[in-house]
């Protein structure tokens, strides 16, 4: 397992404040209060194994296949619905919607090879990522893939606690399956929208793992 470059900073930062609360406690507080100074400093290393979990890239044998659409990212299945696609589509989609949580893994990886023909990033709102709005109103970067001439939405969403998406994608690049898309901190959901008549083998509440769960074929 290792540590994502995305979370390198954040990590330097929190190790610098968990350092500098303990000293603090061990100085000031255990002398007369030993009982709420290890509550604290165990509580800041509490916290600091939390953030040092989130940016985990755990090591995994990815699931790979031209016909085969591969989970995104870690979290549970929440919405397998048929919609009108409300961006670079104009027809009906296959909806599928994965929740993450602040425990899962947050490497978001590319569910397919192909050529990416869109990547836009889209301000907005954060709604909790299971709202039924957070994927037309929340902060968002849309990606579309093609492959043979079939097409894929994939929508990184923010959620209430999630304040950034990053995305490496631009149009023109070619990409391989289970390769990283990009990633979102702390708690967000992903969306796909597929062509009607996707055959999908997972449902509603089923865990998923980035990479390594099939979500179906297309």
């Amino acid at each position: 397992m290792r540590i994502h470059k995305e979370g390198l900073a954040t990590i330097l930062i929190a190790t610098i404040v968990v350092s500098a609360v303990n000293l603090l406690t061990l100085f000031l507080v255990m002398p007369s209060y030993p009982v709420l100074g290890w509550i604290i400093m165990i509580g800041m290393v509490g916290l600091l194994i939390f953030i040092l979990s989130f940016f985990r890239i755990p090591k995994r044998n990815h699931a790979t296949g031209e016909d085969l659409i591969v989970a995104p990212c870690d979290g549970t299945v929440v919405v397998m619905e048929e919609v009108e696609a409300d961006e670079f589509f104009k027809d009906k989609r296959l909806q599928l919607s994965i929740f993450m949580s602040p425990l899962n893994v947050h490497v978001n990886r590319n569910p397919c090879d192909g050529e990416v023909l869109y990547s836009q990033y889209h301000p907005g709102k954060f709604l909790v990522a299971w709202h039924p709005k957070s994927s037309t109103e929340n902060e968002r970067h849309s990606v579309v893939y093609e492959l043979h001439g079939k097409q894929m939405l994939v929508k990184q969403i923010a959620g209430a606690l999630a304040k950034r998406i990053v995305n490496y994608l631009k149009p023109g690049m070619k990409v391989k399956q289970g390769e990283e898309m990009g990633f979102i901190k702390f708690g967000s959901r992903v969306d796909l929208l597929l062509p009607i008549g996707t055959r999908l083998d997972v449902k509603i509440n089923q865990k998923v793992k980035g990479g390594v769960t099939v979500l179906g074929k297309w």
